[in-house]
């Protein structure tokens, strides 16, 4: 069974492309809230924005002089804590900060240091069960994980990092009943879209290979 629409005939010509130079390429990522151990064994949170899953492995993409690629250097334990659209005033608290005394010179300018991010953001922690750093209470999904492998990217600026995860929580409002499945229609994940925030619009259909159950209305249901 197929769930996606027929072809709409086109009545206009695509619209014309313009060669253009922007200057990031954030072209709608879901925002990230990653928790690491400092040297003290205090923790660092940190907003990211450069993040995708395959599998239950997820990359990240860090600036090379921030706590939280220091951090992961030597201590691999972390915690990715996805928030919901509501939260994205508590990121923006968290954006202009850093852990790093003094403030490295390759930060923006208005960025500094803050001892207790999670105090500045209005957040809350809340113990791992895996892992030390702790995991961000008010996030819908969090999930504890192992950084396996840190390196350099192509430029030099920036470290990927490959995080293997070992344990998932979810909210239990937007998990399907009865299921591990996270419901798609109960969750939305705050997405960073060239630097403005922006949560999902209403769901226009399903891949063939979702496995979610699905009850009447809206889309077809799922295949097994």
């Amino acid at each position: 069974m197929t769930t996606a629409p027929a072809a709409a005939v086109r009545t206009e010509p695509p619209a014309a492309h313009l060669e253009i130079a922007p200057s990031v390429l954030y072209f709608g990522t879901p925002v990230v809230l990653v928790s690491t151990e400092n040297e003290d064994g205090t923790c660092n949170l940190a907003p990211v924005s450069s993040a995708w899953a395959l599998g239950w492995t997820v990359v990240l993409g860090l600036g090379r002089e921030g706590q939280t690629a220091r951090n992961l250097g030597s201590r691999p334990g972390l915690v990715l804590s996805l928030p919901d659209p509501g939260l994205w005033p508590a990121v923006e608290r968290l954006a202009p900060l850093t852990g790093r005394n003094p403030v490295p010179p390759g930060k923006p300018a208005g960025c500094r240091y803050a001892p207790d991010k999670f105090a500045a953001a209005g957040l809350t922690g809340a113990p791992s069960h895996l892992v030390r750093p702790p995991r961000v209470a008010e996030c819908p999904l969090q999930l504890e994980a192992r950084a396996e492998r840190v390196r350099p990217d192509l430029s030099g600026d920036f470290v990927i990092v490959e995080a293997a995860v070992c344990k998932v929580h979810a909210d239990s409002r937007i998990v399907v009943p009865g299921t591990d499945h996270v419901d798609p229609a109960a969750w939305s994940p705050l997405v960073y879209n060239f630097r403005h925030y922006f949560g999902l619009g209403p769901e226009l259909g399903h891949s063939y290979r979702t496995r979610t159950p699905r009850s009447g209305g809206g889309a077809a249901a799922a295949a097994h």
